[in-house]
């Protein structure tokens, strides 16, 4: 897609984070004392009529998942066992499944890192799609993905993203925020459906092309590869060494964006895509038909 050089750059965290609010303004506040709190303490009523302007919703991520079994698997993992989702989203058939109420807490992040901020079970929201993934095999290879629960996928994400004011950046997939332990949602996700839905931003494809050649001509030091996916958000090594931990982060980051080859190898391609999905105006995002710059700050 091509950049319209007119568009000036488009800044949509005030507006996201402005969303709850509001839609706070357009309703009464709920009754449901799980939700807000008591209407009444010890005869004396709460007064809910003065709301604080500074507020948001505690959801700031929307992770993405795959089970790695089938649905009977899933439920019962994710309902008896120590690991939760909030939403469980089936293709046989399709279906959603809400398993814990997005005001609290689900247990599918673990030990996890975005961004700079960390323990994302206390602010996200887990969607677990029923897919086998890579079976448990880290080499691959992954399964396919149904149209149609992709399609459920892409709407559930519109709604929790539109309903929490969730900024586009901040819908990820769980290997970006535990790059040493998990590759789901996988290599053959698709995320285009996301991009063109508007609901994630994306490197600009013609600024990644005219990269490629320079970095063909130059590959840049482990610690520049380091330094960008850090800056892209992943918690990656500082060494300057191209170890296994960071080896692992390259592969998550390449699974996401150049599929085809995910060795976790630092290449020219590679570092295309990272310098351009860390500058000023790489990111795009597909907005009234036009893809615009997005600024994730």
């Amino acid at each position: 897609p091509r950049q319209n050089a007119g568009m000036s750059t488009l800044h949509l965290p005030a507006l996201f984070a402005a969303l709850p609010l509001l839609l706070l303004g357009g309703c009464s506040m709920t009754s449901d004392r799980l939700l807000d709190g008591p209407r009444e303490i010890a005869g004396h009523r709460v007064d809910t009529t003065h709301p604080a302007k500074s507020q948001n919703s505690r959801v700031q991520f929307i992770v993405l998942h795959y089970t790695e079994g089938d649905f009977a698997q899933s439920l019962e993992i994710l309902t008896q066992g120590p690991v939760s989702s909030h939403y469980l989203v089936d293709a046989n058939p399709p279906r959603v499944l809400r398993l814990v109420p997005e005001h609290r807490r689900a247990w599918h992040a673990g030990r996890s890192s975005w961004q700079g901020q960390t323990a994302l079970n206390a602010a996200s929201i887990g969607i677990e799609i029923v897919n086998p993934g890579n079976r448990g095999n880290r080499e691959g290879p992954f399964a396919p993905w149904d149209e149609a629960q992709m399609s459920l996928v892409v709407e559930l994400v519109r709604d929790i993203q539109w309903r929490h004011g969730v900024l586009p950046h901040r819908i990820v997939a769980h290997s970006d925020i535990q790059p040493q332990v998990k590759q789901d949602p996988g290599p053959n996700f698709p995320w285009q459906r996301l991009v063109d839905a508007g609901l994630i931003p994306w490197p600009d494809v013609l600024q990644v092309a005219a990269a490629v050649p320079t970095f063909a001509a130059q590959l840049p030091s482990v610690a520049w590869f380091q330094e960008k996916l850090a800056a892209h958000g992943f918690e990656v090594p500082r060494s300057g060494e191209l170890d296994e931990a960071t080896r692992r982060v390259i592969a998550c980051f390449q699974m996401k964006y150049r599929p085809a080859k995910w060795d976790g190898q630092p290449d020219a391609e590679t570092a295309a895509w990272l310098q351009v999905a860390t500058q000023p105006g790489g990111l795009l995002l597909f907005l009234d038909g036009q893809r615009v710059p997005y600024r994730p700050d």
